[in-house]
């Protein structure tokens, strides 16, 4: 049982990868080089920190829904805590509810940004109030350079389990090469293109591209891949929503390019070494990692920005890297 634990309350895939240089530093400096991570089952955690030594053990909470839920979910979260018996607790939000599921729970010292009325309940002093509208990664580099933690890098470098990435390498050995993921879909429809531009943009890709396009996506962007691999009638794409999440990650790993929405994919891409051209158009910018490369309208992200992402010039941007191979580690 480890006696430091780290809790973010996001719920996306993306969340927990740029998170994960915080979790390493923070667990660098625990006793026994270990965290327990506490996550919602959305994001996937469990599955692609299998890998991570830093982590113990990841812990799934629920937090969301109507506010009898939420003081149920709270309730489930002091028992938990109670029954883990974290003598530390790090909160990597602002969120008020998991310092007060620490405080309840009798955590002796509970860590966090303290931005919000989460200060009452922290044993740390907090990052400054001119903090506030700054991006969540610029919180977390504050806190930990408050609380005399090291950081050595943003780069998520994310490390997967041998198994799927064999598996994987294996079941696609006989396709050619580059292997370009293209991301399809997104968590918000402000995110996504309409299906019009992604039938434009993997049409477009499967003349220009030697290699095999994957198009990937979440199990509800089946049918959509497989519309989108039709009007395309490429014998070169393969539909690969289907696919489990670390075998989705293990297939990204193994890529020379990925490009698509500003999503999941996009950031386990860039986590595991992937360039990754990400259509940013009505979205803030991500900037922890060198494999991000952004796509934005012209004047940067805005609402409605994507619909001035044309299919065409994003081909043409990414045109001198269709066949280019990147080196496997």
């Amino acid at each position: 049982m480890t006696p430091s634990a780290v809790i973010q309350v996001k719920r996306g895939i993306g969340d927990v990868i740029w998170h994960l240089p915080f979790i390493r530093a923070i667990a660098a400096a625990a006793p026994g080089g270990q965290v327990t991570f506490l996550a919602p089952p959305t994001s996937g955690a469990r599955e692609l920190l299998a890998a991570e030594t830093c982590v113990a053990e990841t812990l799934y909470f629920e937090h969301s829904g109507s506010e009898l839920r939420r003081g149920l979910n709270l309730i489930r979260l002091v028992a938990l805590m109670r029954q883990r018996r974290f003598r530390t607790l790090w909160i990597l939000d602002r969120t008020t509810r998991p310092a007060l599921a620490a405080f309840l729970a009798g955590v002796p010292q509970r860590i966090g940004v303290g931005l919000t009325r989460q200060r009452w309940l922290i044993t740390n002093r907090g990052i400054p109030q001119s903090h506030w509208h700054d991006f969540p990664i610029d919180w977390l580099v504050t806190l930990l350079n408050q609380m005399n933690v090291p950081l050595p890098t943003l780069e998520p470098n994310l490390q997967l389990p041998r198994e799927p990435v064999a598996a994987i390498g294996a079941r696609f050995s006989g396709r050619a090469r580059p292997w370009i993921v293209v991301g399809v879909g997104a968590s918000h429809p402000d995110k996504d293109w309409p299906q019009a531009y992604w039938a434009e943009f993997v049409a477009g890709l499967c003349r220009r591209a030697t290699g095999t396009v994957f198009l990937l996506g979440g199990e509800d962007t089946i049918d959509r891949a497989e519309d989108l691999i039709a009007r395309s009638t490429a014998a070169n794409a393969v539909n690969a929503c289907g696919l489990k999440l670390i075998e989705a990650a293990a297939l990204l790993q193994q890529a020379d390019l990925f490009v698509g929405t500003d999503s999941g994919p996009m950031n386990i891409a860039a986590a595991t070494g992937t360039d990754a051209y990400a259509l940013f158009g009505a979205t803030t910018i991500l900037t922890y990692s060198k494999f991000i490369h952004a796509i934005v309208p012209e004047g940067g992200p805005k609402p409605g920005g994507m619909a001035q992402l044309r299919p065409a010039d994003v081909l043409e941007r990414i045109a001198p890297r269709l066949s280019v191979c990147k080196q496997q580690g």
